[in-house]
């Protein structure tokens, strides 16, 4: 497993702030929050970025993560939420172990800001990319 500061809290070398754990998913308050009730949720396996992560993790985290996401709402009385997840340095990973961010949305000015710069896909780049894509999934 990588060194990283999931790694250390998954070997019980560091502490966390403990919200869920089964035998693939550990769940822990983030100590840095951007909002009130941001939880982290990261599977067990090692994998530093998600098409890395095996698809019984890829599940396990999959079948958990909504019933975090519920958790998260009833305990900071938060009815919308971003779930976000990076995948490696220039998508702002800082953690080089797969994780997702539940980051409650209290109000307009407070949680995650997000700015989308929207492109436009036209109908020959999309076919292309279809191309590619079926190909590349077999």
């Amino acid at each position: 497993m990588a060194d990283t500061i999931f790694a250390k809290i998954l070997r019980g070398e560091l502490p966390c702030h403990r919200v869920y754990e089964d035998a693939w998913v550990l769940a822990f308050l983030d100590i840095n929050p951007v909002a009130f009730g941001h939880t982290l949720v990261i599977p067990k396996e090692p994998a530093a970025t998600l098409d890395r992560l095996s698809e019984e993790a890829s599940a396990a985290i999959g079948r958990v993560l909504p019933r975090l996401c519920r958790a998260v709402m009833q305990a900071t009385g938060t009815q919308e939420y971003n779930v976000l997840q990076n995948n490696g340095p220039l998508a702002h990973q800082a953690v080089f172990h797969v994780h997702f961010h539940i980051i409650p949305k209290p109000d307009a000015t407070s949680g995650l800001g997000v700015g989308w710069p929207a492109g436009v896909l036209t109908s020959e780049e999309a076919t292309e990319l279809l191309s590619k894509l079926h190909a590349a999934l077999g």
